[in-house]
């Protein structure tokens, strides 16, 4: 069961990985990072991707089925730009489920089908704590 930095590292051999990290979404603060960040700060870039993730995960049109079984309220969230996609992959964990691991892939060279099954794989092998 891979570690925080296994995992991100894991991320990156993905086709197309520009850079990878695993946020806290209700800090919005990066617990580890690899790779580049859009616009080259890996904080700023957590903590608007927290904004998005807590916008999707705390929102009912997004999760109208959120309860208190210790899942994450949504699986994953993908957004897409001109010439990149981010990956927002909800992770289960023994606490409150509120992080995720955020994937930078860029659009020439990706796979956005291949990465969200293999980030699915990643989180649910996550070891937090």
């Amino acid at each position: 069961m891979p570690g925080i930095d296994e995992c991100l590292l894991e991320a990156m051999r993905l086709p197309g990985a520009r850079g990878a990290a695993l946020v806290d979404w209700t800090s919005g603060l990066a617990l580890g990072t690899v790779g580049d960040a859009p616009g080259g700060d890996h904080e700023t870039t957590a903590a608007e991707a927290a904004e998005l993730a807590r916008l999707a995960a705390e929102h009912g049109a997004f999760a109208p089925d959120a309860g208190d079984d210790g899942r994450p309220p949504v699986e994953d969230v993908i957004v897409s730009n001109h010439d990149s996609y981010h990956l927002l992959r909800f992770v289960s964990t023994s606490f409150d489920s509120s992080v995720f691991l955020h994937l930078w892939l860029g659009r020439e060279e990706g796979n956005l089908a291949l990465a969200r099954i293999r980030l699915s794989e990643m989180a649910a092998r996550l070891v937090l704590g």
